[in-house]
């Protein structure tokens, strides 16, 4: 496929076809899940995804719903010429693209993911995605609706700053959805190939990592699509599948982490201390 007929076909892409890609890389995944497990988890499939998926609905809710802001300020910064990819001269299409994609997912997920993890009321938001004791691809977008929102803006801010066009956002979201899903599935790869991964894209080992219930590693691989901002800024660490335990050790509440309404009240609990 050409660039321009890629770059079209996401300027294009309906609701329709982002509601499948979101849809078939769960089922997907999911399906890989059963043949190659990282864990054996003792659970019921169904049951733990039902929390996940009513954050996966809240989240669509609100990227839908503010989608017009996108459009709005990618169609600003293309006509006015703003921002720094249209600021430096002679781009070829192909380094648009990669590096709006690739800077993109410094500002619209790799920062945000960090401060979350660095403000007090923030981490209780983000603690709903944390509080999963049972790390599968569903858990790529249980996110408090509040964190999507927070999410969103940095992705708002990464479009303005770099100049953006909508092609290239809606690219970039696409790539962001189906990676998350990828890197947080319930899959074992062979070790080699996961390692050579991880030094490109988040892969599922390096990403399991951030799962880990304790510090330092929650505190670590913060990235969503590609490794580079982890090495470059010091966030990355490695620790054996074998011995990771997901949830989060100042909230182990197996059951309340299972219950919606629980989940949703969060950000407004007594403050924990991280």
């Amino acid at each position: 496929m050409k660039l321009e007929s890629l770059i079209n076909f996401f300027e294009n892409i309906s609701s329709i076809q982002r509601s499948i890609l979101l849809v078939g890389g769960i089922a997907f995944f999911w399906s890989i899940e059963s043949i190659m497990p990282l864990f054996n988890f003792n659970y019921k499939k169904i049951k733990h995804a039902i929390p996940n998926f009513f954050f996966t609905m809240t989240t669509i809710i609100v990227n839908f719903s503010l989608a017009f802001l996108l459009l709005y300020c990618s169609d600003w910064v293309t006509e006015n010429n703003f921002g720094l990819l249209n600021w430096i001269p002679n781009l070829s299409l192909f380094t648009q693209i990669f590096l709006g994609v690739f800077l993109l997912d410094l500002i619209g997920a790799y920062l945000p993911h960090l401060i979350q993890h660095k403000v007090g009321f923030l981490w209780k938001i983000h603690l709903v995605h944390h509080s999963d004791h049972n790390v599968d691809t569903t858990t790529a977008n249980r996110h408090h609706p509040f964190e999507s929102v927070i999410r969103f803006i940095f992705t708002l801010l990464g479009v303005i700053v770099l100049g953006t066009s909508i092609g290239v956002v809606f690219l970039y979201q696409s790539l962001s959805l189906v990676l998350s899903q990828f890197n947080h599935a319930n899959i074992k790869l062979p070790t080699q190939l996961d390692r050579l991964l991880s030094y490109i894209i988040v892969s599922p080992n390096m990403h399991k990592v951030h799962h880990h219930y304790v510090m330092p590693y929650t505190d670590s691989n913060y990235g969503n699509i590609f490794s580079f901002w982890d090495r470059l800024f010091g966030t990355h660490k490695h620790l054996d599948p074998s011995k990771i335990v997901y949830g989060v050790d100042t909230f182990f509440d197996k059951e309340k982490n299972e219950k919606i309404n629980e989940l949703l009240n969060r950000p407004f609990e007594d403050p924990i201390k991280k």
